[in-house]
C-alpha cells in the first residue's frame, strides 16, 4: 500500500502535491511511454466532465486526471500503475485537489499586491526552464494545458501561498523549551552519532556446509593473501582479482558501518583496528576475511545549541502543518461537496 500525501509543507502552496509543478517535469512525465499507457487506464469520458462540486465550484476529469498522473510519477510507481493503486492515487489526488479548492475559496478573499505582475514573472519562468516557444508549447501539450490554464494555476498558487503564509505563520512559534524538550527526548534518535568505522575487505568465501578440506584450502589462500598484503602488494587490487565479495568491485571497499551492522567476528576485529591497519584472517560464516580499516570515528552527541535552529524549524514547520490541516478539516465540515 503506498502512502499518498494529503499535503505538504505549510509554507508554500507550490509544495501542494496537486500544484502545478515545473513544467519540465510536466514535459518528462508526458512523453514516457510507461506515462501513455498509463493514460489509458484512466476512466473514459470527457476531459470536461465534472467529477465534483466544491460549493459550487467545478472539479474537471482532466484536472483530476491531471493530479493522478503527477502524484502517480511522484510516488515512482510502476507503470501502468494495478487497479488498486490507481484507484487509491484517484482518491488521493481528489482529496488534494478539494483541499486546494477549499483553501483557494479563502485566499481569493484576501487582496495581494501586484498579483498580475508576479502571475506573469511566474509563468515566465516556467517557460524560461523549458527552453524555445516551441518546447513552451509542447510542455503545455503534453500536459495537457494551455497558456491560461498555466496562468490559472500560478495565480491559484500564487493566492494560497500568500494566505497560508500570513495566516499560519504566527502559528508555527516555538519556545526554547519546546525545542529543548525534543532534543532531550530525541537525544538517542537524531544528536548521537555512535562510533564508526570504514572498512575494506578481501573475501575468500566458502559455504558453511563444505567440506573441512575445502575450509582448509580457502583458508589457506586467504592467508597466502594476507602475507602479499603485508608484504606491500596493493589491497584495493587484489580485493578486485581475487575477492569473492561483490564489494571486489570497489577494491573491496564497504563504507562506514556502525556496530551491530557486521556479524560479531567481523565486526570485533573491524573495530579493534586503527586506520591503516590490516587484520589478520577472520573466518565468519561467510568464509576468511582479511579487513584493512581506512577511517574511524569515535562517537559523538550534538549539542543542542547547534542544533537548535534546525529543531526550532523543524517544530515551526509541524506546528503549521497542523494548524493547516486542522483549518481544512473545518472547511470540509462547512462545505458543500458533492461527488458527481
Amino acid at each position: 500500500m503506498l502512502c499518498f500525501r494529503k499535503l505538504a509543507s505549510p509554507t508554500l502552496a507550490a509544495l501542494l502535491l496537486v500544484s502545478l509543478p515545473a513544467l519540465p517535469v510536466l514535459a518528462e512525465t508526458a512523453v514516457q511511454p510507461a506515462a501513455k499507457e498509463q493514460a489509458k487506464e484512466q476512466p473514459k469520458g470527457s476531459a470536461n466532465d465534472v467529477v465534483e462540486r466544491v460549493n459550487g465550484t467545478p472539479i474537471l476529469k482532466k484536472d483530476l486526471d491531471r493530479a493522478v498522473k503527477i502524484l502517480l510519477e511522484q510516488n515512482h510507481v510502476p507503470q501502468p500503475a494495478q487497479p488498486e493503486i490507481l484507484k487509491q492515487a484517484q482518491e488521493a489526488a481528489l482529496d488534494q485537489l478539494t483541499s486546494m479548492e477549499l483553501l483557494y475559496q479563502q485566499a481569493a478573499k484576501v487582496e495581494v499586491k501586484d498579483l498580475d505582475k508576479q502571475v506573469a514573472d511566474k509563468v515566465a519562468k516556467s517557460k524560461a526552464k523549458v527552453g524555445s516557444d516551441e518546447e513552451f508549447e509542447k510542455a503545455l501539450k503534453a500536459a495537457d494545458m494551455t497558456v491560461k490554464d498555466l496562468q490559472d494555476f500560478t495565480r491559484k498558487d500564487i493566492l494560497i501561498g500568500n494566505f497560508i503564509e500570513t495566516r499560519f505563520a504566527e502559528q508555527g512559534k516555538v519556545t526554547e523549551a519546546e525545542a529543548k524538550k525534543f532534543y532531550d527526548d530525541n537525544l538517542d534518535k537524531y544528536f548521537k552519532k555512535p562510533e564508526s568505522v570504514r572498512a575494506s575487505h578481501i573475501l575468500i568465501g566458502v559455504d558453511q556446509k563444505a567440506s573441512a578440506e575445502d575450509k582448509k584450502k580457502a583458508k589457506e589462500k586467504a592467508e597466502a593473501i594476507l602475507k602479499r598484503v603485508k608484504a606491500g602488494e596493493d589491497f584495493a587490487a587484489i580485493a578486485k582479482s581475487d575477492s569473492t565479495c561483490p564489494s571486489r568491485a570497489q577494491g573491496g571497499d564497504l563504507g562506514n558501518f556502525n556496530r551491530g551492522q557486521m556479524v560479531p567476528p567481523f565486526e570485533n576485529a573491524a573495530f579493534a583496528l586503527k586506520p591503516g591497519q590490516i587484520s589478520d584472517v577472520v573466518e565468519t560464516q561467510f568464509g576468511y576475511h582479511i579487513i584493512k580499516v581506512t577511517e574511524k570515528h569515535e562517537a559523538t552527541t550534538e549539542k543542542f545549541d547547534d542544533m537548535k535552529p534546525k529543531i526550532t524549524e523543524y517544530l515551526k514547520k509541524q506546528k503549521a502543518q497542523k494548524a493547516l490541516n486542522d483549518y481544512v478539516d473545518d472547511l470540509r465540515k462547512n462545505a458543500k461537496i458533492e461527488k458527481l
